[in-house]
């Protein structure tokens, strides 16, 4: 299938996703593979993918399922995960990266997934799909294990950007209150700011800021704000979004991902330490998967570019099979909720909607 049957699979119904196919350190064939898996779980989806053609066609062609809902768009680049976001943006044009981006700069498709290099990525997403009109600082957004009803709760920013003003955090309290509603359908979210203590004197000044504006939105805009949180409370059930800036979000996530991987690793190793500890393990088999797999970060891949026109997934680099299919399905659950318009509707209008339960829409204040 070639870029001359895009105009069939959009006249289809389902959510287009767009792909970016060859970026990410496993290659095409992972990604293939993950496009393929998240179709079985969600058959209405459609894909464009961006790279190669020779090479994704050989690949796709053998899954015949994904060959009659794939798009493959032809670009001769890829963007390395060590290259520069100011030479992709300078001689990027004809990667795959920046092919995902603008299928949905041009409408064709809803969301765009890549595995590629997140500097780059998010360069190459705001000149083409640029900021959503009342948004200085894109965040990304991700979803953490917690013992919350929904499993988890949702933290940016994680690495956008590393400067954070009291007013970005407000608009960082607006996005993710709005992913909490549309992504986990969260009629009032629970928001908290992540500082080093929850008390009042306690932090920098642009966390003060942000308090009083928080705070003075919060009531009539469907936010039940909560202070100041620590770092114990990221998974805890006290909360549903926190708000930080990107260098703090960003060092507490590869910290977690971090201690994740190494608690699964000391566990292997204890269980293997002795006969008696191995026939143990026989025993807490099926506690130990149910275990690794809350922990497991591959089953909530996926960081959203929040703040553009146009939504934009960041897989992890190094994401597998499974990783990737978490991502597509992440993408095709917010493309099903219509989250960027509302989104973009919220954030220029100053204020958060209330979910309409019986629709599942949002209705958007007026700002005045």
């Amino acid at each position: 299938m070639t870029a001359d049957s895009t105009q069939a699979i959009s006249s289809k119904s389902g959510v287009i996703i767009s792909i970016d196919a060859m970026s990410g350190d496993r290659g095409p064939n992972t990604i293939i593979a993950g496009m393929t898996r998240a179709l079985k779980e969600n058959p209405e989806i459609r894909f464009i993918a961006h790279g190669d053609e020779q090479t994704l066609r050989r690949a796709i062609s053998k899954r015949k399922a994904l060959s009659a809902r794939c798009a493959i768009r032809h670009t001769k680049e890829v963007v390395a995960m060590d290259d520069k976001p100011g030479h992709v943006m300078r001689h990027g044009k004809e990667t795959s990266m920046w092919g995902a981006i603008d299928s949905v700069r041009e409408g064709e498709a809803t969301v765009a997934v890549s595995c590629g290099n997140t500097g780059a990525l998010m360069a190459v997403s705001m000149f083409r799909l640029r900021k959503a009109p009342g948004v200085s600082r894109p965040a990304i957004a991700i979803l953490w294990p917690s013992d919350n009803p929904t499993g988890f709760n949702i933290m940016l920013d994680v690495g956008a950007d590393i400067r954070a003003e009291g007013e970005d955090l407000l608009k960082y309290a607006l996005m993710g209150a709005s992913y909490a509603r549309n992504g986990q359908n969260i009629a009032r979210p629970r928001v908290g700011l992540l500082n080093v203590g929850t008390e009042e004197h306690k932090g920098r000044a642009a966390l003060k800021d942000a308090t009083d504006l928080i705070s003075a939105a919060a009531n009539d805009n469907g936010i039940e704000f909560v202070g100041f949180v620590e770092g114990g409370d990221i998974p805890s059930s006290r909360v549903d979004v926190i708000v930080t800036d990107g260098f703090t979000g960003n060092v507490a996530l590869k910290t977690a991902e971090g201690t994740a991987t190494q608690i699964r690793m000391l566990l292997k190793n204890a269980f293997k330490h002795t006969l008696l500890s191995r026939i143990g393990a026989l025993f807490a088999l099926t506690s130990l998967r149910r275990f690794t797999n809350r922990i497991d970060p591959r089953r909530v891949n996926g960081g959203v570019f929040l703040g553009l026109n146009g939504t934009v997934i960041k897989s992890h680099g190094d994401a597998d099979t499974m990783g990737v299919s978490a991502a597509i399905g992440l993408a095709y659950q917010l493309a099903k909720s219509g989250f960027s318009e509302k989104l973009a509707a919220r954030v220029a209008s100053g204020s958060v909607a209330h979910n309409d339960e019986a629709t599942g829409s949002e209705n958007i204040k007026d700002a005045s």
